[in-house]
């Protein structure tokens, strides 16, 4: 339903997002994607290139006089950074790092340059992405849904992302060369009974849902509700512990996931590699990066979960229009209509 497609390198001119799928009529304007815009950019543990880009999203397309048109969405964000490369003689860069794209980019697509590799696979993608989740999360609004995130912890420490545990972590990493990863939490509220399916594995929102998180750059794991931790209880201890979802459907309460992100591997402290122009041992060679990119990674995680909430509640109410979604999003059933007593299901 609603598809999104992403194009564009770290320091090339530009970054583009096509949209597809969107209701015709929604108020949407350019203002409305730079608070989350913002969010991606300032925050604790990010690299110099933060201090470079002023990220401005333009749509480009399927907007008229302040209204979506129900044809694809464009939107352009351009980069900075581009300035001071452009026209010149970029030096090869032969030294993969470990634990990123660039050796399997390499050997996959015979690159005897590991720059295409980390040009795309770069995070700053992301920036294209948070654009269009926060379309989404328009949309989601306009029916009562509220997608909102947090840093839950950094470096295997409870903290909150900004608090003083936080900063110390960082800090620390930061002296020693190193850096941080984390785990970020994302709940939904407002979301009615119903979307997503249990008749096939692919229509299963919690599925989708874990499809889009995991496709953020570092995501190495996901949870639902109390996730790992149900594996270890009994059966009668799991009730309202799932996550608002049941086989795969939102069940009307509130939706809790959780992402773990690994530490980015670009470090100061050198690390062994090979060097593909000589063949040779060689140690990696320090590029701009993050320290930790969990804090500013929150609203990145945010924005995919709008994005797929956004495509099951358009496949659920259709989605040519936004008054139509309206009208039959006010005649879905509800659950505690339905069961009174619904604190059955969840407490």
């Amino acid at each position: 339903m609603i598809r999104l497609a992403t194009a564009g390198e770290s320091h090339g001119p530009r970054l583009t997002a096509i949209l597809e799928g969107f209701p015709a009529g929604l108020a949407l304007d350019e203002d409305g994607l730079r608070a989350d815009l913002a969010r991606r950019q300032i925050a604790l543990g990010a690299g110099g290139r933060m201090s470079i880009e002023t990220d401005r999203a333009r749509i480009t397309g399927g907007v008229l006089a302040g209204k979506t048109t129900g044809a694809p969405l464009a939107i352009e964000i351009d980069n900075a950074n581009h300035a001071a490369w452009k026209g010149r003689a970029i030096p090869a860069y032969t030294t993969p790092r470990p634990g990123h794209a660039d050796m399997a980019a390499v050997v996959k697509y015979g690159y005897d340059d590991v720059r295409p590799a980390l040009e795309r696979a770069s995070a700053r993608e992301t920036a294209a992405r948070v654009a269009a989740g926060a379309c989404c999360r328009a949309l989601l609004g306009e029916f009562g849904i509220e997608v909102k995130g947090r840093v839950v912890a950094l470096g295997g420490e409870s903290c909150d992302g900004a608090d003083e545990t936080s900063v110390r972590l960082v800090e620390q990493a930061r002296k020693e060369g190193e850096t941080l990863g984390g785990v970020i939490e994302v709940a939904a509220t407002g979301l009615p009974v119903g979307l997503g399916s249990h008749v096939s594995a692919d229509r299963r929102l919690d599925a989708r849902l874990a499809a889009a998180i995991m496709s953020v750059p570092a995501i190495k794991g996901v949870e639902f509700g109390d996730g790992f931790a149900l594996a270890a209880m009994k059966g009668t201890e799991t009730r309202g512990r799932m996550g608002g979802l049941a086989g795969g459907i939102t069940d009307g309460s509130r939706l809790v996931v959780r992402a773990a992100m690994k530490p980015i591997p670009t470090t100061l402290k050198p690390q062994p590699t090979v060097d593909l122009a000589t063949g040779e041992p060689a140690n990696t060679v320090y590029e701009r990066s993050d320290v930790c990119p969990v804090p500013r990674a929150v609203v990145v995680v945010e924005a995919v979960v709008c994005q797929t909430l956004a495509d099951a509640l358009v496949e659920k109410l259709g989605g040519d229009s936004l008054d139509e979604m309206k009208a039959r999003h006010a005649q879905l059933p509800s659950m505690r209509r339905l069961a009174p007593d619904a604190k059955v299901f969840w407490p």
